[in-house]
């Protein structure tokens, strides 16, 4: 594993791209004074001009040279070995966003990410983003946690009572409890729908129908989330709150109001 992370290898390289920079003014400067210079016919000028652009782009070349060398970090390794989701959580950290890393993704209220070390990009709510420097990705998901939620939960809350009017059906319990991730299981019947929606995301959802305050049904009926022994075994889904607090669902019910 390496000693350093990504975030100090861009750092470093940035600073031998800006001396490269540097370089490349100094050239087009003087190959604009003696573009100025050849189209009045100021000889002197142009000489001393093209003499010192051909300097300059010499020691362009050599800038640009080292700025290559300069990056030599595997960052393939590191994001497939998981140290670029520790030097994100890290990062997150320190800047006093939190995050959590649950299974193959990291919550951070709202988003949930998942670091794709094939395309050497992220995956944020479903889209690709290749702009990996964690301080950058740090404060886009402060910026997405500091706007307000995208969740639909009143349709969330009728897809819930859907799934679990045809779960309870022969159920010799009025208003049962059922578990969540059987309703989830309902809701993803079709092929590839539990590719498309996740149990993570479908756990993120809950917790912003739970804050929202939706908690009648347009029938009337009443939903109530239900906490159990089972919060500690199968059937949990955990997601994350905007302070960082792990949130876990297990079961709920409908009664009439």
């Amino acid at each position: 594993m390496q000693q350093d992370g990504l975030e100090a290898a861009l750092a470093a390289t940035q600073e031998q791209v800006e001396v490269a920079q540097q370089a490349a003014a100094l050239a087009a400067r003087e190959l604009k004074k003696a573009r100025a210079a050849v189209g009045v016919g100021q000889v002197r000028d142009l000489r001393r001009a093209l003499s010192a652009a051909a300097d300059a782009a010499r020691a362009l070349a050599k800038e640009a040279e080292q700025a290559a060398a300069s990056y030599a970090f595997d960052d393939g390794e590191h994001l497939a070995s998981g140290a670029y989701a520790r030097e994100l959580l890290a990062a997150a950290g320190e800047s006093g966003l939190a995050m959590v890393e649950d299974d193959d993704r990291l919550l951070c209220y709202p988003s949930l990410v998942r670091v794709l070390p094939g395309d050497a990009a992220l995956e944020i709510d479903r889209r690709r983003e290749r702009r990996l420097r964690p301080t950058v990705v740090v404060a886009a998901l402060a910026s997405a946690q500091a706007r307000p939620p995208k969740g639909r939960p009143k349709a969330l809350l009728e897809s819930l009572l859907g799934a679990y009017e045809l779960l309870a059906v022969g159920s010799d319990r009025p208003d049962p409890v059922l578990r969540l991730d059987a309703l989830w299981q309902a809701l993803t019947l079709l092929p590839g729908a539990a590719r498309d929606y996740s149990k993570p995301e479908f756990a993120r959802d809950l917790y912003l129908l739970d804050q929202s305050g939706h908690a009648t049904s347009k029938s009337g009926r009443g939903l109530r989330f239900h906490a159990s022994s089972g919060t500690r075994g199968a059937g949990v889904l955990t997601t994350v709150a905007r302070t960082g607090q792990q949130q876990r669902y297990w079961g709920v019910s409908f009664s009439p109001r």
